[in-house]
């Protein structure tokens, strides 16, 4: 089959199925046979050769083909021992004949097989008519449209257009197309007709329009919502909204505004249809980006304490390239601001006439003024947020011009800065709402015992550090570098306020005698120790202070580390080197992409809550956190751009992508398509991907663009983002540069679904539809703290646990087994599924063989006379799902209150736990583990809760699916298209640890 022209029309498509093309057959004994199928000239049949059949038999007529499905969706894919090694992207099932037989295919690439699956699609609907469709769809709207600007630009009616206006019309169509690649085609059309002279025809335009602006992707797309028309009506997108891009509360009105904005054509506007060219104007708009737009607004709770955040920072923010020889200058404040930076560092020396200076000392870099830098803070401040603003200052100056420090802070920043007395009868640090418009001092503070105007304090100084290790081997921790003392003036220090510097001796001396307005900063190689030997002590630690970590003063280049090593710790404040881009500044940039890019971000709640189990180094899932699976089909890229820098293969462009998450060391991976050869424009990759990402709080993914090179594969570009900010359905990935502009467009076309993990243990040869019977099921375990009364408490929580599990399992399992008859996968949701099934529920005659009452709660379906055994099976199916749906809802909250009774009950021993475990005679090692264990059930009975809560959610929208779908289809019975499904009786709420905690844990 020819892949050099364009798919742009279903006659396109069935052209290529007359000439043929190799696909392998798959059959249930393992075996895959090599077969060249093709479609009959009068495209009555579809045969293959050879077959040791007579040739009469090799073949399915068009008119027995009930369905076509894509994917690995049949029984024979799924119980076949090398569907593993087969693609989800390039397989297809033919279903046919009165006992929906199933003709298994496996095409060469994603791109061949979507020709088929759209081609027999095609064939099914408009059976002995095709060739009229086929012969009336040359004439569309679309080409009627491209003719139309032919005919504007044509003003005299010549009947053809210079070659140049010709090339600037397409481009104003599609601003990524080259120039010069418009003007190849035109060129090589006019050679192939031996044509003489430039001038464009009519003919000519619209077939180079045709060729160089269809998306063939895209257009695969359309024909799967269209009912194979070439335009997608009102009900036709809404269908696509809400089915793969989970839109909610779509209409008819909804869908003609989208038509009305995106539709370039004036006819398809007027009669409510968009084209091709619609549709690829709207999937490649801002609303089709795969970044949640919630998030590009403030959107998590402000009122947390401070310590509950993690904060977007800045190392050494005065300069802009290495810390050892670079140059300072202001403009380094100036972009961390703009960039919602939330602390930026001052390194504060003596200057020359009484006015202190900023640089890194005992190095080459250069100095600029302390008075000029605050006064770019003070206008730049709440540039990008208006949370407050964390001063790190590293002070070495004397008194005389610490004075002077003084009285520039307090004239330039006047009330902005924060130096309220912290409240010693609190335990929190105040929030961010709190502190809107604050500027925060971090530096050292004379304790309260000094009386007199200035005091001796320690001095942390990095630049002495690494002038000391400059050109020595020995790289042992900064602690090791003894502090010298120097002298503190009383106004400096009456500055700091809630962020007094001091310096950390070990955890739990910190958890006994540290306050919590201290800050204790830690040099990375020390931060990495503790989040390698302590992670779980270090994780409660920053659950109440905060914990600053800087890049190791031998990273002389301004290198940065990475950001997850510490956030996964919980370590609020992780200093980077805004000047230096790459992978470890994508992901700090991505992260706090978040929450409107205020620069704070919320911890996890298990990283947040008093007592909750969590470990930093963890390689499993993460107890009372229900892992997630994710999906991802990278389908094609549009104008990736040369790399900067690279000629040694002149124009050519050798694609592949990356896609990577970045989490806790449970959730790194990694996964990369095949290279697409010479085509930077607009390569098909067509590959997907799964994940399971287990604390998706914490977790990122990032897209990379690389050019395969001999030499070195070569940087094109990148996005990053948070996990909780993907969009799921067809998306547009905007790409960015090294240094993070956005490369003009430039961008990837990628599939996003997000699904539950089902069962336990790695998916196998079914795919995502792990079930697993109750004799194997894994129930969360409990462990025992050898504390009698609180494991009897404990104790009572394990049948509910089971209940718990079993309501879910039994749920998922239902609505999976459902999803398979229907074919398709667990990916799918269940409305994708009732528009899958609903034309097999259709008579000869268009009427239904099964509908839907839906005047009760829990939908039912209804047999309308004598149906095939097939279709009884998927009635029965679904009865069997509806019932284990019915069973969640209606004994969720019972089973629910259980668990919570019983955390409730185990947290009235929180506060005396140790007391009590040293009168049942634990000591030392026995007593911190049946603490450790202790916190472990409380986070196990908090998590079972949350999952049982969000499984009945789920299930209340899955019947909301199933009915707007029903509606949507005509399936449902008559008179029971009003029918509400029941709301829930209430919501399921978390129940606090404490009742009264004001700090929200």
């Amino acid at each position: 089959m020819p892949t050099e022209k364009k798919i742009s029309s279903a006659s396109d498509c069935i052209n290529a199925m007359v000439e043929g093309s190799e696909l392998k057959k798959v059959r249930s004994n393992s075996r895959i046979y090599h077969r060249y199928f093709l479609l009959d000239a009068d495209m009555q049949s579809l045969r293959w050769e050879p077959s040791k059949k007579d040739s009469e038999k090799a073949k399915i007529d068009i008119k027995s083909i009930k369905e076509v499905r894509t994917g690995k969706n049949t029984d024979i894919f799924r119980s076949n021992g090398v569907s593993d090694q087969i693609s989800e992207d390039c397989a297809f099932s033919v279903i046919y004949g009165e006992n929906y037989e199933s003709l298994d295919l496996v095409a060469n690439s994603a791109d061949v097989a979507n020709i088929w699956v759209t081609g027999l699609r095609y064939l099914i609907s408009y059976g002995k008519h095709t060739l009229d469709m086929l012969e009336s769809s040359q004439d569309n709207m679309r080409t009627s449209w491209v003719s139309q600007m032919f005919s504007e630009i044509d003003v005299d009616d010549l009947g053809h257009i210079t070659l140049c206006s010709a090339v600037q019309c397409i481009r104003n169509l599609n601003p990524g197309l080259k120039t010069s690649k418009i003007e190849l085609k035109f060129k090589e059309l006019h050679k192939s007709k031996d044509k003489t002279g430039t001038d464009v025809t009519k003919e000519e335009f619209v077939e180079v329009f045709h060729e160089l602006c269809t998306r063939p992707e895209i257009y695969f797309l359309l024909v799967q919502f269209s009912s194979n028309k070439e335009f997608l009506d009102t009900k036709d997108l809404m269908m696509f909204l809400e089915a793969e891009q989970g839109v909610a509360h779509i209409n008819e009105e909804i869908s003609l505004e989208i038509i009305h904005k995106y539709e370039p054509s004036k006819e398809g506007q007027e009669k409510g249809w968009l084209s091709i060219d619609g549709f690829t104007n709207y999937l490649m708009s801002p609303d089709c980006y795969i970044f949640d737009p919630e998030h590009k607004k403030v959107c998590q709770d402000m009122k947390q304490p401070l310590s509950h955040y993690f904060i977007n920072s800045s190392h050494n923010t005065y300069l802009i390239e290495d810390q050892f020889r670079g140059p300072s200058d202001i403009t380094g404040y100036i972009r961390a601001l703009k960039m919602g930076c939330r602390s930026v560092e001052l390194d504060v020396w003596d200057g020359p006439d009484n006015e202190p200076v900023i640089y890194t000392g005992h190095t080459m870099t250069s100095q600029i003024v302390f008075r000029s830098v605050i006064d770019i803070i003070n206008k730049y401040a709440f540039f990008a947020s208006e949370y407050p603003l964390i001063l790190c200052l590293e002070n070495h100056c004397s008194i005389k011009q610490q004075k002077v420090m003084v009285q520039h802070m307090k004239k330039i920043l006047g009330d902005k800065l924060y130096t309220t007395s912290p409240n010693v009868e609190e335990s929190y640090l105040p929030s961010p709402d709190v502190l809107k418009g604050k500027i925060l001092v971090k530096a050292k503070k004379l304790s309260s015992s000094c009386s007199g105007v200035e005091g001796d304090v320690t001095d942390e100084d990095e630049g002495a550090e690494m002038s000391q290790r400059m050109g020595k081997e020995n790289t042992e921790p900064a602690n090791h570098v003894p502090a010298k003392r120097f002298q503190l003036c009383k106004e400096l220090s009456e500055l700091v306020s809630i962020c007094k510097s001091v310096q950390f001796k070990e955890f739990q001396a910190s958890f006994q005698a540290q306050k919590y307005w201290e800050v204790c900063s830690f040099n990375e190689v020390l931060a990495s120790k503790y989040a390698n030997e302590n992670p779980g002590d270090f994780v409660n630690y920053n659950k109440r202070f905060l914990a600053r970590v800087f890049p190791s003063p031998m990273r002389i280049d301004s290198s940065n580390m990475n950001p997850q090593d510490f956030w996964k710790c919980g370590c609020q404040i992780v200093a980077m080197n805004f000047q230096t881009p790459g992978l470890m500044m994508d992901l700090n940039v991505g992260w706090f992409r978040q929450n409107g890019n205020c620069g704070y971000v919320l911890r996890p709640a298990i990283m947040r809550e008093e007592v909750s189990f969590f470990s930093a180094n963890t390689k499993d899932s993460v107890p009372g956190v229900s892992p997630q699976l994710l999906h991802i089909k990278v389908i094609s890229g549009q104008n990736f751009p040369k790399p900067k820098g690279s000629g040694a293969k002149g124009d050519v462009v050798d694609p592949y992508v990356y896609v990577e998450i970045h989490g806790i060391p449970a959730d790194c991976a990694e996964q990369r398509t095949r290279t697409v050869h010479q085509n930077g424009d607009a390569p098909i990759f067509d590959e997907s991907f799964e994940f399971q990402v287990n604390l998706p709080e914490l977790a990122m993914v990032r897209f990379v663009v690389l050019d395969d090179d001999y030499i070195g594969d070569e940087f094109i570009g990148q996005y990053t983002i948070p996990f909780e900010c993907l969009q799921t359905g067809y998306r547009h990935v905007q790409l960015q540069s090294l240094t993070g502009e956005v490369l003009a467009h430039a961008s990837l076309f990628v599939h996003v679904a997000i699904t539950n993990r089902r069962g336990g243990g790695k998916p196998h040869k079914r795919g995502l539809s792990v079930r697993k019977g109750k004799k194997s099921r894994e129930y969360a375990s409990l462990r025992t703290l050898w504390i009698k009364t609180v494991d009897e408490v404990f104790k009572n929580a394990q049948p509910p646990i089971r209940d718990a599990t079993d309501l879910r399992e039994n749920m998922q399992n239902a609505v999976v087994s459902f999803k398979e008859l229907c074919g398709l996968s667990s990916v799918a949701n269940l409305m994708q599924c009732m528009l899958a099934v609903s034309p097999r529920f259709l008579g000869p005659d268009n009427t239904p063989l099964v509908v839907l009452n839906l005047s009760e709660q829990y939908p039912t379906m209804e047999l309308q006379g004598i149906v095939p055994e097939v279709l009884k099976k998927i009635v029965t199916t679904y009865d069997m799902m509806i019932q284990s749906l019915k069973a969640l809802i209606e004994n969720a909250d019972a089973v629910y209150e259980k668990i919570v009774h019983c955390q409730k009950a185990a947290m009235e021993f929180h506060e005396h736990l140790q007391s009590i475990g040293t009168k049942e005679g634990l000591k030392e090692r026995k007593l911190q583990k049946a603490v450790e264990s202790f916190t472990w059930n409380i986070t196990i009975l908090k998590g079972q809760a949350d999952l049982l809560k969000y499984a009945k959610n789920e299930t209340v929208e899955n019947l909301k699916q199933i009915h707007y779908a029903a509606v949507s289809c005509g399936l449902n019975k008559p008179g029971t298209e009003n029918a509400d499904v029941q709301k829930p009786r209430r919501s399921l709420e978390v129940i606090p640890e404490k009742a009264n905690d004001e700090t929200g844990e």
